[in-house]
């Protein structure tokens, strides 16, 4: 039985599990994309070229390579992944979870970097006034410097999002395909294409995710147009 939009319970279901994974990807991301963030936009210390350029690996490296460094890391017999089974009762390998570790990992490169950019926008001015009212640093971070980054951090958490929606090559990897589990929409389509008469669900699921994509673009500019009139006027 299909829907309004023609689609089929398997084709709803990629739908869903896939804004479900990019969801949880992009919020257990958020607070170490914001520490990572600003540590690179106001840490001057030795080995801060070397972590933003681990931060960045992803972006340019094969996410089947991600994909297969987070298998040996958070698998069944990885180090972290039985650590996180043992003691915390999460599992990673061919579950929901680990497709959106993997998802987390891909997008995080840009979620930092619209973060950064933000924060480092941020005139460390009215930081200034607010210490000398007596507030203390974590006040000021949180009443002051997270509300100036905040478009940088919308910013960051779409980019994170459409890159989670999108991912493939690690997801794959990592957790396999398996319907209702870890079937995203990228690897339900190239599913549909490898069945015969399954081309039809898989243009309506690349026309979902494209138009997801786009909106989460035409978001992405907006704020980041936003930061740029701010910068312009301080």
């Amino acid at each position: 039985m299909t829907d309004w939009l023609g689609l089929g319970p398997d084709e709803w279901s990629a739908v869903n599990l896939s804004l479900r994974i990019a969801f949880w990807a992009t919020l257990a991301s958020l607070p170490f994309g914001i520490l990572i963030a600003l540590v690179l936009a106001r840490g001057r210390f030795p080995g801060r070229i070397l972590l933003d350029g681990l931060v960045h690996l992803p972006l340019i490296m094969p996410p089947v390579v991600t994909g297969y460094l987070l298998l040996l890391s958070f698998g069944a017999k990885g180090p972290a992944g039985a650590f996180f089974e043992d003691y915390l009762g999460i599992t990673f390998s061919f579950r929901w979870t680990g497709a959106a570790l993997a998802c987390a990992v891909m997008g995080f490169p840009l979620m930092v970097r619209a973060i950064r950019l933000s924060l480092e926008a941020v005139d460390r001015k009215l930081e200034a006034a607010a210490s000398t009212l007596g507030a203390s640093r974590i006040w000021v971070f949180a009443t002051v410097t997270l509300p100036l980054a905040l478009p940088g951090i919308l910013a960051g958490m779409i980019l994170a999002f459409a890159k989670a929606m999108g991912e493939f090559g690690a997801t794959i990897t990592f957790v396999s395909n398996i319907p209702g589990e870890t079937q995203t929409l990228p690897t339900a389509i190239y599913t549909f294409l490898q069945v015969p008469g399954g081309e039809s669900a898989a243009i309506r699921l690349t026309v979902i995710s494209i138009a997801i994509s786009m909106a989460a673009l035409v978001g992405s500019e907006l704020l980041a147009r936003r930061i740029a009139r701010r910068r312009e006027g301080a």
